[in-house]
C-alpha cells in the first residue's frame, strides 16, 4: 500500500507532496482509497462533504468504531502526515482478519477531505463541515489563490457541493473515532517509546496581517519618502518569535503575499499569515495580542495601515478521558504503560471531539520534522503503530 500511494502528488524537484483538495493528485489519492476498500470487500461511500468511507458491517447499525486520517498534504509536505493513519487503518483490519476475530460492531475506515487546508486556507474542511463547525454558506465563500471557490473546485472534480453541511445522520452512526498519526515532535523519540496516546490538542489559530503602504519606484523614491509595508512586516516576524518565547508558545509567519510583487517596486501590500499555538488559551491570547500590538507600533512608525483578521481558531481540545484511558488499558496490558502526550498540531479527531468520543495514537518520529519532505518514521515503528491500532480496534469493536 505504501509503495502504491507514494508516487501520487510527489514533486520531483522538492521530493515533497502537493496533494491539494480537489486537484488531480487528490483524485488519484481518492481512487487509491476506493481501490483498497473494494479489494477488502468493504462498502464504499462518499459523503455529502467529500469524505470517503469504507465500511465493514452495516453502516446504519450504529455505535460504529471508526479509524483513519487524511491523504492531502501541505505544500511540499511529507509522506507520513495523514497517509500513515489511513494506510495503518487498512493494515490493522488485515491484521484483525488474520487473527480471526469476530466483530461485534461495525468498523469504518475514513479519509477526511482537505485536512491541511493548503488550497482554501482553512484546515479540516471535511470534518468541520460534517460536525457543523463550517456552514454551507461559509464553505461557499472559501477560495483558493487563483480565485476558484470551493464549490466550483468540487464540481470540476465531479462532486456535487449542493448538500454541504452538518451530517447528523452520519455522526449518529459513530460510537468512537480513533486516529493514528505520525508524531509531529520528538517526545516519543526522547522517551524511547514507539507509540503514544494523545492527551489534548493545544489551542491554535490563524491570523492574517494586512500591511498597506504605497507602491512606488524602488530606484527613485527616497528612503524617507517611502511607505514600505515590508518593513513593519519584517519587524513583526521577529516580534512573533520573541513573544512566543516569552509565553512558552509557538508562532510562525509561514505564508506571505506581496503586491505588486516586483523586484524594482516598493510594495503596496504585504499580507502575512500568522499561525500560533500555546499550551493554554491564556498563553495563546497573550502571544497574539502582543504580536498585534507590536505590529501596529511598527506600522505607525512607517506610515503604513494595518488590518488583522482572525481566519480560524480552535480552542484547547481534551480527548475524552474514558476513551483515552481505555486505550491506555488496552495497550498497557503487558505491564508497560504507554506514554500520554499533548500536541500543538490540529487534527480531524480534534474537530470531531465535540460530537463523538475521539482518541489519537502517535507513532515515533525520530527527527521530529513534519510538514517537510524530511518527515520520517522507521518501518518497525510504523508496524508497531499498526499492531497497536489493531489491539485498540479489537478491544473496541470485537467485544
Amino acid at each position: 500500500m505504501w509503495a502504491d500511494l507514494g508516487p501520487i502528488g510527489r514533486d520531483a524537484g522538492s521530493g515533497g507532496y502537493r496533494r491539494f483538495a480537489w486537484t488531480e493528485a487528490d483524485r488519484d489519492c481518492r481512487a487509491w482509497f476506493r481501490s483498497e476498500a473494494e479489494a477488502r470487500g468493504l462498502t464504499y461511500e462518499l459523503d455529502r462533504n467529500g469524505n470517503q468511507w469504507a465500511w465493514l458491517g452495516d453502516p446504519r447499525a450504529g455505535d460504529a468504531i471508526v479509524t483513519g486520517s487524511h491523504l492531502d498534504s501541505v505544500p511540499d509536505g511529507g509522506a507520513f502526515d495523514g497517509p500513515l493513519g489511513v494506510v495503518s487503518a487498512f493494515a490493522a483490519l488485515d491484521e484483525l482478519r488474520h487473527r480471526g476475530v469476530e466483530f461485534t460492531k461495525p468498523l469504518a475506515i475514513t479519509n477526511f477531505g482537505d485536512e491541511e487546508g493548503a488550497r482554501f486556507g482553512l484546515a479540516c474542511v471535511g470534518s468541520r463541515l460534517m460536525a457543523g463547525q463550517l456552514t454551507r454558506e461559509q464553505a461557499y465563500e472559501l477560495r483558493d489563490g487563483d480565485g476558484v471557490s470551493l464549490p466550483d473546485a468540487m464540481e470540476r472534480a465531479g462532486h456535487d457541493p449542493s448538500a454541504l453541511g452538518r451530517d447528523d445522520e452520519r455522526l449518529a452512526r459513530i460510537g468512537a473515532y480513533v486516529e493514528l498519526h505520525v508524531e509531529q515532535g520528538r517526545a516519543l523519540d526522547l522517551s524511547g517509546d514507539r507509540v503514544g496516546i494523545a492527551s489534548a490538542i493545544w489551542p491554535h489559530g490563524r491570523w492574517r496581517f494586512d500591511f498597506r503602504g504605497e507602491a512606488n519606484h524602488a530606484g527613485t523614491t527616497r528612503l524617507v519618502d517611502r511607505r514600505d509595508p515590508m518593513l513593519p512586516y519584517a519587524e513583526t516576524v521577529l516580534a512573533a518569535r520573541r513573544e512566543a518565547e516569552l509565553a512558552g508558545a509557538v508562532a510562525t509567519f509561514g505564508k506571505i503575499a506581496v503586491e505588486p510583487n516586483g523586484v524594482n517596486a516598493i510594495p503596496s501590500l504585504v499580507r502575512g499569515w500568522l499561525d500560533s499555538r500555546a499550551p493554554s488559551p491564556d498563553d495563546l491570547d497573550a502571544t497574539v495580542t502582543a504580536i498585534e500590538k507590536a505590529a501596529r507600533e511598527y506600522a505607525d512608525r512607517h506610515g503604513v495601515d494595518l488590518a488583522v483578521v482572525r481566519e480560524s481558531f480552535t480552542p484547547v481540545i481534551e480527548f475524552e478521558h474514558a476513551l483515552r484511558d481505555e486505550l491506555g488499558r488496552l495497550l498497557g496490558s503487558g505491564g508497560t504503560p504507554v506514554p500520554v502526550l499533548g500536541t500543538g498540531a490540529g487534527h480531524d479527531a480534534g474537530i470531531l471531539s465535540s460530537e463523538i468520543p475521539t482518541a489519537m495514537l502517535f507513532v515515533r518520529n525520530p527527527t521530529g520534522i513534519s510538514h517537510s519532505p524530511a518527515e520520517y518514521a522507521a518501518e518497525d515503528d510504523c508496524v508497531a503503530g499498526v499492531l497497536a491500532l489493531a489491539d485498540v480496534l479489537e478491544g473496541l469493536a470485537c467485544r
